[in-house]
């Protein structure tokens, strides 16, 4: 290996929607994160790497920074504390779409625990933005908060700008050996990334109310030559929402299942079946066992599931 390889531990924060999965699908150069316009799509950390010409870039997606209200949310923020340690840089992301405010304070002052840690301000959407003047005086705002080591404009959907900040992130990491093979994408099991497939799927397709209180688990997963079976549970809190994600005459609920199926063929390279039931239950969110269940690294049994 060449003795100036280059390699590190990145995290991705900033708000909610402010494109962090986005960038780290577009980044690793493959799907390992979903994606919806909806706030805390994102509910745990999400590896990956990219290995490239002398260097290797183990990046972290994490929830978006936002006030825990509920058991699940202060786990989520649990989650993003945790990000800022043991880095060697951070990148901050922010839709350059959206007013600087409060909220935008808010998230800078999570940095203050960083220390030592360098962090580089990432202005997303970029290609949403028709006064391109407006960015510096964004950029003004965060400078006078925060000493942020590079400012860099991209567009994580359209691909702007990102070989820039690659070479950026490179240029800052220290010296070190490659952590994972080559090959090597992300530590997620597929059977993690299915049960968030489906739940993107029920995200996009369904009413506002449905997103937070859906979340879904895989219960069997049998592999064959010819096929691999996949039975999953779409678990709501209120009736109301079970009727929601099936639709009439299950239409709605065989969208979901449709969309999330060829998505994981194309991703996994396998014929898939897929099997989907809708559950009703209760204040899930409030229930540290169960929220076990949906983090692969913390999985545990819970009997009244």
């Amino acid at each position: 290996m060449n003795e100036h390889f280059k390699s590190g531990f990145v995290s991705l924060i900033g708000r909610p929607n402010a494109g962090k999965s986005t960038l780290l699908n577009a980044l690793v150069g493959q799907k390992l994160a979903i994606v919806a316009d909806k706030p805390q799509t994102t509910r745990t950390s999400i590896q990956g790497v990219w290995t490239g010409p002398g260097a290797q870039i183990v990046f972290l997606d994490t929830p978006g920074i936002h006030r825990a209200d509920s058991a699940l949310n202060k786990r989520l923020m649990d989650t993003v504390r945790a990000s800022l340690e043991e880095r060697d840089l951070l990148l901050f992301l922010v839709d350059a779409t959206v007013p600087f405010g409060d909220q935008d304070r808010q998230a800078v002052d999570l940095l203050r625990k960083t220390r030592t840690t360098p962090v580089i301000l990432v202005l997303n959407k970029i290609d949403l933005v028709k006064e391109k003047s407006r960015l510096l005086p964004m950029i003004e705002e965060y400078r006078r908060l925060y000493d942020f080591a590079e400012y860099l404009p991209i567009s994580a959907a359209r691909g702007q700008g990102l070989e820039e900040l690659r070479k950026d992130i490179v240029a800052r990491l220290p010296e070190g050996p490659a952590y994972f093979p080559a090959e090597h994408v992300t530590d997620q099991p597929e059977r993690f990334l299915a049960a968030e497939l489906v739940r993107e799927k029920v995200v996009r397709l369904t009413h506002q109310e449905v997103p937070h209180s859906v979340t879904v688990t895989v219960d069997r997963w049998e592999e064959t030559s010819a096929i691999t079976r996949v039975y999953a549970t779409i678990r709501v809190e209120r009736e109301g929402q079970k009727g929601i994600v099936i639709g009439s005459k299950g239409a709605m609920l065989k969208k979901i299942g449709m969309q999330a199926r060829e998505e994981m063929e194309r991703i996994f390279g396998i014929k898939i079946f897929l099997g989907l039931h809708v559950r009703v239950q209760t204040g899930w969110r409030e229930k540290p066992s169960f929220l076990n269940t949906l983090d692969w690294r913390t999985m545990a049994e819970d009997d009244e599931l």
